[in-house]
């Protein structure tokens, strides 16, 4: 598996990390197949610079390395391609074997505290991680390595992408939701669900537990309906 973590750093009125991170994805597939798509959330601190929740996005190519360089440049080649200015774009590609413990306590660090660029590039040198800032303060970096440690813990986030969860809308039964992409629907007690409704009222964006995509439902207003968890 190969992870590739961006953090835009966006500007207000722009079409956010999570947009370019798909587009990124779609990019990459043409070459390669991606798994999905997730999104961490990061520190909301004064003295952190973001648009709106400081969030990363990470890419789960389902590659060997000797994809990397390719997926590197495809993934940097769409984010300079669709810049905004005023943002801080930065971008991590890593082999999972290649995520130390390190990289993932600055991501768990990362949710938590205040880390800076200088933290971000000196674990990426040491793990043999390739990490860019790709325009602005570069900031982004600090996201993008974050995610990438995050990602690898198979169980923080939640999917943006994974098989065609963007199509689930409206009320849907359990077996569609499942054959959309969603490896498990269940309830925040525990129960799997195999069949019945589910009122979606956007998009399903399923929670990442242990590498599967689960979407978690509760009673809301007498309706079985689809949460959204961090």
């Amino acid at each position: 598996m190969i992870y590739v973590g961006l953090d835009d750093t966006d500007v207000l009125g722009s079409r956010g990390t999570g947009r370019l991170a798909r587009n990124v994805a779609a990019a990459i597939a043409v070459c390669f197949p991606v798994f999905g798509v997730t999104r961490h959330q990061l520190f909301v601190h004064p003295d952190i610079p973001f648009t709106s929740h400081n969030s990363c996005a990470v890419i789960h190519v389902d590659a060997s390395g000797e994809a990397l360089e390719e997926v590197f440049e495809c993934a940097r080649k769409v984010m300079l391609g669709d810049f905004v200015a005023g943002s801080d774009p930065g971008l991590a590609v890593a082999l999972a074997e290649h995520v130390a413990p390190a990289v993932v306590a600055f991501g768990q660090d990362a949710k938590t505290v205040v880390v800076t660029q200088e933290r971000a590039h000196a674990v990426a040198e040491c793990a043999g991680i390739r990490l860019e800032g790709l325009g602005g303060t570069c900031g982004g970096v600090i996201g993008a390595l974050a995610g990438v440690g995050l990602a690898s813990c198979g169980s923080d986030g939640r999917f943006l992408l994974r098989g065609k969860n963007r199509e689930l809308t409206g009320v849907r039964s359990v077996e569609e939701i499942l054959a959309a992409g969603i490896d498990e629907v269940a309830t925040l007690q525990g129960e799997i669900l195999r069949q019945g409704q589910v009122l979606i009222p956007k998009k399903a964006t399923p929670s990442v537990i242990h590498g599967k995509a689960v979407l978690f439902v509760g009673e809301v207003d007498g309706c079985l309906t689809a949460l959204k968890r961090a």
